[in-house]
């Protein structure tokens, strides 16, 4: 399950079965709204009030230009799941899935061109800052990084074939990657070269918490959710992380922080938490 903070008020939320949520006041109440599939979705994000897309199996994109209300098909020639997306306007953006799929659009989504990958590696996190720049991660240590708009794709090296579910830069040199087994990796230059930050296992740890969601609200407060509603914070910039506990039975496969106060995280079986940065 993903979902997607425009604004502390304004929210939507995606899951099984065709499953799309929406909220405008900050959680309270959440609105189920006709997605037209039964296909799980997996990712949700909107570029401002109105315009938005969500992602999920066999293939399925969906686009709403109503704030989320109503929903359309979008038609892409591929049936493999689609699980991260990003946009960087209206027109322009980008979606990631399973085999190695990057798929890009120049006109909103009505036509998605396939991206040479050069891996068949199922790919899960993305994230463009510019129209040039994108870094994407997935499987065995997969991280790409594109300096032209993704005309060609770049392997970058990590030390080790773990999974990597989700990519972040709180600025344009610094990002972070995480995956499985506690796996968490730091650029300083804009994704050229990783450093291994995996968090140890501590004396109350059995084994090591998959991290699945990575997000910052500036360059020194950052977030990490992760599987069993485990949730990390630093606010050092990454230098230390400190467990925040469970703060749900299920594994978090969404992260969304609209402003530096609050966030949102989202999990299995229709979870949702607030999270206030004073917690």
């Amino acid at each position: 399950m993903g979902l997607y903070f425009h604004t502390p008020q304004l929210g939507w939320a995606v899951g099984s079965g065709g499953t799309i949520l929406k909220t405008v006041d900050g959680g309270k109440k959440w609105k189920k709204v006709v997605s037209g599939t039964t296909a799980s979705f997996s990712g949700v994000f909107f570029l401002d009030e109105k315009q938005g897309w969500a992602v999920g199996a066999n293939g399925t994109i969906r686009r709403s230009l109503d704030g989320g209300n109503t929903w359309n098909p979008q038609l892409v020639d591929t049936q493999v799941a689609l699980y991260g997306l990003s946009f960087v306007s209206s027109s322009e953006g980008w979606v990631v899935g399973g085999n190695g799929t990057i798929l890009h659009t120049k006109d909103g989504g009505t036509h998605w061109v396939d991206q040479a990958s050069k891996t068949s590696a199922a790919l899960y996190g993305i994230q463009f800052l510019t129209s040039q720049h994108g870094t994407v991660v997935g499987a065995v240590g997969t991280v790409l990084v594109t300096d032209d708009g993704g005309i060609t794709w770049t392997l970058q090296e990590t030390q080790g074939a773990v999974t990597l579910f989700d990519v972040y830069f709180s600025d344009t040199s610094t990002g972070w990657a995480v995956g499985n087994a506690g796996a968490l990796f730091q650029t300083t230059n804009g994704g050229h070269q990783w450093i291994d930050r995996t968090l140890p296992c501590t004396r109350t740890c059995t084994k090591v918490t998959d991290l699945l969601r990575v997000r910052f609200t500036d360059l020194q407060t950052g977030w990490i959710a992760g599987e069993r509603g485990m949730v990390y914070r630093t606010t050092d910039g990454g230098f230390t992380w400190t467990e925040q506990g469970e703060i749900a039975k299920v594994s978090l496969f969404g992260l969304s922080f609209p402003d530096g106060t609050q966030g949102w995280a989202s999990g299995e079986k229709g979870t949702i938490v607030h999270l206030t940065v004073g917690r």
